[in-house]
């Protein structure tokens, strides 16, 4: 079946089948930083955004984003260089095989919650698989990205 969709801001359409997977899709679209890691939806590495809330692409048949908009990373590009910078300060990038589904919810995150406390940015990102990190270089790096968005809107 064909769908129309938003993706990244342009109007596209794919011709699906009806158990495509979105992530499948999006794979198929050029959106290579959408990724699976698991199958089983527990690690975040699928994460894009539809109509701006983050989904778990393995786990959303591809016919449901007919009619929504659909983000993946690459139509996030300037953001994500920005965080990108503060993962890698803080040596938080590593392999970076989970890091654009980090990214991606990180900035939904951001556009979400106002000021979120420790525990908030933690039960957010509790989907979010790495294997080559003790995570705490990850919380340093989005715990000073969060704070300069404080300091840019003081």
């Amino acid at each position: 079946m064909e769908i129309q969709f938003t993706l990244n801001g342009k109007m596209v359409s794919a011709e699906v089948a009806a158990d495509t997977r979105l992530l499948d899709m999006l794979r198929e679209k050029g959106c290579y930083s959408v990724k699976c890691g698991c199958e089983t939806s527990n690690c975040g590495l699928c994460t894009v955004w539809m109509d701006g809330v983050p989904v778990l692409s393995c786990s959303v048949l591809a016919v449901r984003a007919e009619e929504h908009e659909i983000t993946t990373l690459e139509g996030l590009q300037e953001e994500a260089r920005e965080l990108g910078a503060y993962l890698a300060a803080e040596g938080a990038d590593q392999c970076g095989f989970c890091s654009p589904g980090l990214i991606m919810n990180v900035l939904a995150m951001e556009r979400e919650l106002e000021n979120p406390t420790q525990e908030e940015v933690e039960e957010y990102l509790a989907g979010n698989l790495c294997r080559c990190t003790g995570y705490m270089a990850q919380k340093r790096a989005i715990e000073k990205y969060l704070k300069r968005t404080k300091e840019a809107q003081a």
